[in-house]
């Protein structure tokens, strides 16, 4: 049988089968980059809000307590946004007439809520318990970031399963003292992985990696 191609096309076959292969892994390399960008993930990134409230102003400077704005964080899995009232206790005689804050002053005259951005917005086959976490000594920033120095809310995690892995792994590095758990400037000791052990044995802390824990 007469020979179909010329020898000369063999280096063309084996760089045509190299180069596949390079393109797959480039692929690849390509897909998880992308995923793990905050094109994708929307970490770091400043949300629009239908009012530009900023936590550098209210938690950072003026020192509110988390929970004055998010009353149900202690005995319930979600942190709670503030009812209108909440704000106008102090908007009724601070700024009252500000341009900024209609949107305020129009939610509380007709009833209806304000429709903010969620900014951690978990896929709805995670289950996330935002009180379990505080009485184990896991603190806000540790999740949130340093709120009190953004002028809007941003997400500072991936939010991947790897990412809630990390801590249920070995909790030891970002547990704290449950009376820490709502400071911003609670920076981790240089002892840390010891005093995290001893707060591990202290509050029972025995986080779970099984599937059900999270995905219910």
């Amino acid at each position: 049988m007469a020979q179909i191609f010329h020898p000369a096309a063999n280096p063309f076959a084996r760089f045509s089968i190299f180069g596949a292969v390079f393109l797959a892994i480039g692929a690849l390399w390509l897909t998880g980059a992308i995923t793990r960008s905050a094109w994708f993930t929307r970490s770091n990134v400043a949300r629009d809000q239908p009012v530009p409230f900023t936590h550098e102003l209210h938690s950072g400077k003026l020192g509110l307590d988390c929970r004055y704005c998010h009353t149900s964080v202690e005995e319930s899995p979600f942190a709670g946004l503030p009812p209108t009232q909440t704000c106008m206790n102090c908007h009724t005689q601070i700024w009252a007439d500000a341009p900024m804050l209609e949107p305020v002053r129009q939610s509380w005259q007709t009833g209806r809520p304000i429709a903010w951005t969620r900014v951690y917005d978990l896929a709805d086959f995670c289950a996330f318990d935002h009180s379990i976490h505080l009485r184990k000594g896991i603190g806000c920033s540790t999740c949130h970031g340093s709120v009190d120095r953004m002028p809007l809310m941003w997400q500072t995690v991936s939010l991947f399963m790897e990412w809630c892995l990390d801590c249920h792994r070995q909790p030891e590095r970002f547990i704290r003292p449950r009376e820490a758990v709502f400071r911003m400037d609670d920076e981790p000791p240089l002892d840390q992985p010891r005093i995290g052990r001893e707060l591990v044995e202290r509050y029972h802390v025995r986080p779970s990696t099984d599937c059900t824990t999270c995905h219910r």
